[in-house]
């Protein structure tokens, strides 16, 4: 339940940031993985490719950098660093 809420949350900002700059697709998308998101590279990849199914992220390029920093402030979060368009 907690990947669900997560990329729930990442989907919504990935499509606020497409459509405050009008693009017509999302290309790439960069994300950081928290220590204790409970999360791999190859689980987030899954469960982004299901969330972007049908929208204007589907089969955007995907950079994942994983954090080892249990204390960060965003340790439990999915960290959206950027998020690539085409308008």
């Amino acid at each position: 339940m907690h990947e669900a809420s997560l990329m729930t949350g990442l989907m919504r900002r990935i499509e606020e940031v497409a459509a405050a700059d009008r693009a017509v697709k999302v290309v790439g998308v960069s994300v950081r993985l928290g220590a204790l998101s409970h999360m791999s590279a190859e689980h987030f990849t899954e469960h982004f490719e299901q969330a972007a199914a049908g929208s204007i992220a589907e089969g955007a390029r995907l950079q994942i950098e994983l954090s080892e920093d249990q204390t960060a402030p965003w340790a439990q979060d999915i960290v959206l660093e950027s998020v690539e368009i085409e308008t």
